[in-house]
C-alpha cells in the first residue's frame, strides 16, 4: 500500500483509510478480522468520531487492537468531534472534553489527527485555537483538520489557529462529483457549473490539505450504494468492464477512480466486511488512463462542455 504525506504533516499514512462508523455492532471475531485484514493489506489509518455508535465504535476498535499482534505505534488514529444532539459545538470546552472521551474509549494517550466534524456556524476561532494549542502542547493530539468545510471557513480558522489544517473530509464518489463538475463547467449557464463548495477542490490542493472522500460508494446522502445498483446501469457496465480488464473488483475500480485524481486524496472506506477490504486494497495497483477516468465520469451521467 502506497504511503502519502497527510497534508504535509510528515505523517506517512496509507492512501486508503478504514472508516469505523459502522463497527459498533460487530461481533468480536468480525471486528478482529476487519482490523487485521486492513493491517495485513497495508491500511494503517483508521477514521473515527465520538458520535459513531454513540462512542461504541471507538470502544470496539480499541478492544480489537488489544487482541491484535499490532501495536498502537504501528497505526494512525483519527477522530472527529463537534456533533451533539440537535446542534454543532466547536466550543473550547466541548472540544477538550470530546478528545478526553475519545482517548478513553480508544485506550490511547494520543490521537494522530483530530477533525472538526461538520461546520459550526457559531464557532469562535479564538476558542478553537486555544483548544488546539492545549491539545497539541499536552501531546494528546498531533495534527488537526476539518470535515465538510469550505475555503472561507478554513481561512477563518487559519487566521487564528497556529497548527496546519492537514485534512478536509468531504463527500465525493463517482455519483457525487459536485466539486469536480463546477471546475469542468466553468462559465456555463447549467446546473453543473454551480460552485456549491467555493472551489474547495482547488483550495485544498493549493494549501496542501488532503481531501478524504467519505462514502466513496454511496449515491446521494446515504441513499445507497451505486455499485451493482439498477439505478446506474451505464455506470456499472463501464465499471464492470474495466474491472474485468484490470483483473480487480468493481469496488477497487471505484476507489482507483478517486486515487487517480492528482489531488492525492485518501478515500475513507466504510465497509465492515474483511473480504471487501482486501478487494478494495487492490485499487492502488490499478493503472487507469485519462481516457478511462473520463469514461467513468461520463458513464455516471456527467457531460463535458
Amino acid at each position: 500500500m502506497k504511503a502519502i504525506d497527510l497534508g504535509s504533516s510528515g505523517l506517512l499514512v496509507s492512501e486508503i483509510s478504514v472508516g469505523c462508523m459502522r463497527i459498533a455492532g460487530l461481533e468480536q471475531d468480525e471486528a478482529d478480522a476487519l482490523l487485521n485484514t486492513a493491517l495485513d493489506v497495508g491500511i494503517n489509518f483508521f477514521d473515527h468520531a465520538d458520535v459513531y455508535g454513540a462512542g461504541k465504535s471507538e470502544e470496539v476498535f480499541a478492544d480489537a487492537l488489544s487482541r491484535s499482534s499490532f501495536t498502537r505505534e504501528q497505526i494512525f488514529l483519527q477522530s472527529k468531534c463537534g456533533i451533539r444532539d440537535g446542534m454543532f459545538d466547536f466550543s473550547r470546552d466541548h472540544i477538550l472534553s470530546a478528545v478526553e472521551g475519545s482517548l478513553s474509549r480508544l485506550k490511547t494517550g494520543y490521537l494522530d489527527v483530530l477533525l472538526l466534524h461538520r461546520p459550526d456556524t457559531l464557532m469562535e476561532p479564538e476558542e478553537i485555537a486555544d483548544a488546539f494549542s492545549r491539545l497539541q502542547q499536552s501531546g494528546k493530539v498531533r495534527h488537526f483538520g476539518v470535515s465538510n468545510m469550505n475555503p472561507g471557513q478554513i481561512e477563518l480558522l487559519r487566521k487564528f489557529v497556529d497548527q496546519k489544517i492537514v485534512a478536509n473530509q468531504l463527500q465525493l464518489s463517482l455519483t457525487n462529483t459536485g466539486m469536480i463538475d463546477s471546475g469542468i463547467n466553468v462559465n456555463m449557464e447549467i446546473n453543473h457549473s454551480i460552485d456549491r463548495d467555493g472551489g474547495i477542490l482547488e483550495y485544498c490542493r493549493l494549501h496542501d490539505i488532503t481531501i478524504q472522500p467519505w462514502s466513496p460508494f454511496q449515491y446521494g446522502f446515504f441513499e445507497g450504494v451505486f455499485l451493482d445498483n439498477d439505478k446506474f446501469p451505464e455506470l456499472n457496465r463501464a465499471i464492470d468492464a474495466l474491472a474485468r480488464e484490470k483483473g480487480v473488483t468493481n469496488s477497487a475500480i471505484a476507489i482507483a477512480w478517486l486515487l487517480h485524481h492528482p489531488a492525492k486524496m485518501q478515500p475513507i472506506i466504510g465497509t465492515t466486511n474483511a473480504s471487501r477490504v482486501r478487494d478494495i486494497a487492490q485499487a492502488p495497483t490499478v493503472e487507469m488512463t485519462r481516457k478511462e477516468w473520463y469514461k467513468l465520469y461520463l458513464a455516471a451521467g456527467n457531460k463535458l462542455p
